[in-house]
């Protein structure tokens, strides 16, 4: 039997994405919104070891949890997820996978995670957000990629707020956003008690302006932040620089 036919085929209108990861796939639908390089640079960033329980908040299609489990030492994996379509492709890659027995999909609002899980309940808490406040001219401001762009689900104090009750003491958060709303995350981070420790600007190309941050918090940590080598994405156009091609796998 094959993988395909172990778990259902993949449906017509989805396609399987090689993620270069111990062989590894994902199923996505290309009307709906699939993942970017956003995912894969926290998958990257974020650390998780031997023994430890990690939870990505708003999960989509189950990319975050399929490569923190290729990449790291945790434990096992839980991922939450709004959109019952998107969780259903998420289950059905870690199915394809063989994952079920280390990654959870569960169907869930971010804004009661802290009820369906239970306080101090993770080491590791990861999430690629909505990063928008509004919609910005996106035609359906219920549709999947809006949902998963602009804050239509959740909000930012949201995701901090469930975050800190789901971290034990010493727990560590990881999150991708936009370098323009730093200011905001930094103060939510600290006022929820998650205090950043680490931090890493994404730069396009070396002389443009950073489009994307990389940051850990400490859920109770002291006041200490670690400002890492920014990151580039392009060496030329079309030609990625040599650690982004590390990050991928290729």
């Amino acid at each position: 039997m094959t993988r395909e036919s172990s778990c259902g085929l993949v449906r017509e209108h989805e396609r399987l994405d090689e993620l270069h990861r111990n062989g590894y796939y994902i199923i996505q639908d290309p009307a709906r919104f699939c993942f970017g390089m956003d995912a894969v640079l926290l998958s990257g960033f974020a650390r998780a070891k031997k023994g430890e329980r990690c939870l990505d908040l708003g999960t989509g299609t189950g990319i975050i949890p399929i490569l923190m489990e290729a990449k790291t030492d945790g434990e096992d994996f839980t991922a939450l997820e709004i959109q019952e379509e998107s969780a259903d492709m998420a289950r059905r890659s870690v199915c394809y996978n063989h994952l079920e027995d280390r990654i959870n999909i569960v169907t869930g609002d971010i804004k009661d995670a802290s009820k369906l899980f239970g306080a101090s309940s993770f080491d590791i808490v990861t999430t690629n957000p909505p990063y928008m406040i509004e919609s910005h001219g996106l035609h359906s401001p219920s549709g999947a990629k809006a949902i998963a762009r602009c804050e239509v689900c959740c909000t930012l104090d949201d995701v901090l707020r469930e975050s800190a009750k789901l971290l034990k003491p010493g727990g560590r958060f990881y999150m991708v956003h936009r370098p323009f709303r730093l200011a905001e995350i930094f103060a939510k981070m600290v006022a929820y008690k998650i205090e950043p420790k680490r931090m890493k600007l994404v730069y396009p190309y070396i002389d443009k302006e950073p489009n994307m941050v990389l940051l850990e918090g400490l859920r109770g940590g002291k006041s200490r932040l670690l400002v890492e080598k920014p990151l580039i994405v392009y060496k030329e156009p079309g030609v990625y620089a040599d650690e982004i091609y590390d990050i991928y796998g290729y």
